[in-house]
C-alpha cells in the first residue's frame, strides 16, 4: 500500500486548505483511513478518520464542525477539507490507513495504523 499525501501549505486564520492522500497499491474496500498531525516535540495525534467501505466518519473534537474527511472510491483518493484554520492546526499532516478495525476500537491510535504516508507541512499564520 503506497500513500501520497498533498495539499499542505501556508494560510492565514481563518482560512482553508483541502489535502489530499492518493492510495494505491490495494483494493480498499475493507480499510479505515485517517489523517493525524504532528508538531515538533509532541505526540503523533488523530485528527479524523474514514471507513473506507460506507463513509463512517469520525473525528477529533478540536475540529468537529471545521473539518471534513472525505474519500473517492473511484479515484481512491480521500481528503481532509480544512475550514476556519486556527493556529494551533499548524503541524505536519499524514495520512495513514489500516486493514483492521481494531483501529476505531483503539479511537485511532497511530500504532494501530498500519501504512503511513509522507507528511504535509500545513502552517496557519496568525
Amino acid at each position: 500500500v503506497q500513500l501520497q499525501a498533498s495539499g499542505g501549505g501556508l494560510v492565514q486564520a481563518g482560512g482553508s486548505l483541502r489535502l489530499s492522500c492518493a492510495a494505491s497499491g490495494r483494493t480498499f474496500s475493507s480499510y479505515i483511513m485517517g489523517w493525524f498531525r504532528q508538531v515538533p516535540g509532541k505526540e503523533r495525534e488523530f485528527v479524523a478518520g474514514i471507513r473506507w467501505s460506507g463513509g463512517t466518519t469520525y473525528y477529533t473534537d478540536s475540529v468537529k464542525g471545521r473539518f471534513t474527511i472525505s474519500r473517492d472510491t473511484a479515484k481512491n483518493t480521500m481528503y481532509l477539507q480544512m475550514n476556519s484554520l486556527e493556529s494551533e492546526d499548524t503541524a505536519v499532516y499524514y495520512c495513514a490507513a489500516s486493514s483492521s478495525l481494531s483501529a476505531i476500537l483503539s479511537g485511532y491510535s497511530p500504532r494501530r495504523m498500519d501504512y503511513w504516508g509522507q507528511g504535509t507541512q500545513v502552517t496557519v499564520s496568525s
